[in-house]
């Protein structure tokens, strides 16, 4: 995995809410390619796995109110005006 890679894929899984131990994985990871510009493969794996399972799994936004509708301020209602037309005429 280059580096590129890694930056998007690292991108898109900070939009996510992680685990402990994912997020434990992760620093990990990224120890081990800036010491040796190379993941495993089975880091790899690993990660684009989790990638994967998160965008799958997930709504994209980490935040508590996501789902949440935003309070509105009640529109004024319209006041109909009556017409000739709509009043019924007795006479």
């Amino acid at each position: 995995m280059n580096k590129d890679r890694l930056e998007w894929v690292m991108s898109g899984l900070n939009q996510y809410k992680l685990t402990k131990s994912e997020d434990v994985f992760i620093k990990n990871v990224l120890a081990d390619f800036d010491k040796n510009n190379a993941l495993t493969e089975h880091q790899e794996d690993k990660l684009e796995n989790l990638y994967k399972d998160k965008s799958r799994l997930k709504p994209n936004k980490i935040s508590s109110n996501y789902f949440s509708f935003k309070e509105s301020i009640p529109k004024k209602a319209k006041v109909q005006r009556l017409r000739a037309r709509d009043v019924l005429i007795e006479s």
